[in-house]
């Protein structure tokens, strides 16, 4: 028996509530709409499940790979050919996805989304989440990659994170020794799954709220190409540069392979206009990357996080 067939029938037995699916399509799971399957992923709703899927898959030398929206993310044609865990499985409140209010603090499950996220604080009369109400990603991966938008990143209104560690422990560190970074965090570079996060913001007007989420919500919708499935931006940042200006200035917007296209509407994105595949894309970016570089002398680097 193959480790992830025994994996299966391991699970099967031990947390029978533990929802899993053999061969699931990538494609459903990513915002790039772009994916073969992965032979197994399991969508546990509790901690426990989750400390059991992590520990059995390990104790048969499988690391799962831990999905959050997919927001970030390229998976390839061929699938993903081992464990695949996603949090909060799917239209159920549970104790991954659920958003609460305790001590002052507002509390959710890592598998919350930020819009809706920031919905519930705005909700409350709570400011400090308007900069995330527009970011696709769920809460542990814009943890993980202390995500921002408009002047305003995770870092700024975290209070402490609840995680399982490598070790299968459940731990919880303050915000001030999660090492916050531009776009990187300590859980950036360890086999950690963010289970809980709690968020320390002011009251504010919930008027004034509503019109800086509009604000953000009519800047993306003019600037960013919303209509069309993507990974948000492609490219980190070169120091001293913008990656969208550099693609611009070399005259490749609307560039395409295949399916896949450099945004007309905004250059660091790179869009599925319908049918796209990882090839489609990968090459795209190989095309863009040479041109940025022989024109400019500036190299850049993926931002998108590849599974394969």
């Amino acid at each position: 028996m193959e480790p992830l067939e025994e994996l299966e029938k391991h699970l099967a037995k031990e947390c029978p509530e533990l929802e899993l699916r053999a061969y699931e399509p990538m494609a459903r799971h990513t915002t790039f709409r772009i994916g073969g399957p992965a032979r197994l992923m399991a969508l546990p709703k509790t901690q426990a499940e989750v400390k059991t899927a992590v520990k059995t898959a390990r104790e048969l030398g499988i690391e799962p790979f831990i999905l959050g929206n997919g927001s970030n993310l390229l998976v390839a044609d061929e699938g993903y050919p081992s464990f695949v865990l996603k949090l909060g499985g799917r239209y159920s409140v549970n104790e991954l996805n659920r958003v609460w209010e305790a001590n002052r603090l507002l509390v959710t499950g890592g598998a919350v989304l930020l819009p809706h996220l920031s919905g519930c604080a705005l909700g409350r009369n709570l400011t400090g989440l308007e900069f995330a109400s527009g970011i696709p990603g769920s809460v542990g991966g814009a943890i993980t990659m202390n995500a921002g938008a408009y002047g305003g990143e995770i870092a700024q209104v975290l209070e402490s994170v609840t995680f399982l560690d490598e070790t299968e422990k459940i731990r919880t560190l303050p915000a001030s020794e999660c090492g916050f970074g531009y776009r990187k965090s300590i859980f950036s570079h360890r086999k950690c799954l963010i289970l809980e996060a709690r968020f320390q913001l002011e009251w504010g007007d919930g008027y004034a709220i509503k019109a800086r989420m509009d604000e953000l919500a009519a800047k993306r919708k003019e600037k960013q190409p919303l209509e069309y499935p993507s990974a948000g931006s492609m490219f980190k940042r070169p120091p001293g540069h913008f990656a969208a200006a550099l693609i611009d200035q070399c005259g490749l917007k609307g560039l395409s392979v295949g399916g896949a296209q450099v945004s007309e509407k905004h250059a660091g994105f790179v869009v599925n206009r319908g049918g796209a595949t990882c090839r489609d894309v990968l090459a795209l970016v190989e095309l863009v990357q040479e041109q940025v570089l022989a024109r400019t002398g500036v190299e850049l680097e993926l931002e998108v996080q590849r599974l394969q």
